[in-house]
């Protein structure tokens, strides 16, 4: 196998079984048999547990925040742009693999590189939203990046939430819903070429 296509595989098997063990009770043992690899094959392509979980975790984040970079920018309107962004975290939190739990509900968040990784989530998906706050409203930096912080929040708990709710809302109608709450509060702040 091309090692390529080894590595995209050895990161599936470790998603699998990180998101049903945790960090701690995975063991490399687990992946490579998941894999169907050897333990030496799996350390060909990651030095150790840790690193290959730094791997997953880089892939995971960089989803999102993609996904949040390409909501925005696939409309002008701003009452779009937030119901786009909204169920990027709903879509992220119903995928199947469940890797939002190795971002959002880490067991190893004390160690320095994955908070890291973490609070990139936060802080990138805020920026990219904050521009367009700033650019929109023309509040100054450190007040669209609060906004924009609130609303990277809301959508990541409200998801998450409803996730795990017993009670059945459709996904698209728990986005949508909450998205109006958001649309509600960020409509506000007027955009600077509309008329006062």
């Amino acid at each position: 196998m091309p090692r390529n296509a080894r590595r995209a595989q050895l990161l599936d098997s470790a998603l699998g079984v990180f998101v049903a063990q945790g960090y701690h009770a995975a063991a490399m043992d687990d992946i490579a048999d998941r894999a169907g690899v050897s333990k030496p094959v799996l350390y060909q392509h990651f030095p150790g547990k840790l690193e290959l979980y730094l791997a997953l975790l880089d892939q995971s984040c960089d989803t999102i925040i993609d996904a949040t970079r390409e909501a925005l920018k696939s409309t002008e309107d701003n009452k779009q742009r937030v119901a786009a962004t909204m169920h990027v975290f709903y879509d992220y939190v119903a995928d199947a693999q469940g890797a939002f739990r190795l971002v959002f509900e880490s067991d190893l968040t004390n160690e320095p590189a994955v908070r890291e990784r973490v609070d990139r989530v936060t802080t990138e998906c805020a920026s990219e939203i904050a521009t367009v706050i700033h650019e929109d409203t023309g509040l100054p930096d450190e007040q669209s990046r609060l906004l924009a912080v609130s609303l990277v929040g809301m959508a990541q708990v409200s998801a998450r939430f409803w996730l795990d709710d017993p009670r059945d809302i459709h996904k698209a109608d728990a986005a949508q819903l909450v998205s109006s709450l958001a649309w509600r509060g960020i409509r506000g702040f007027p955009r600077t070429d509309e008329p006062s």
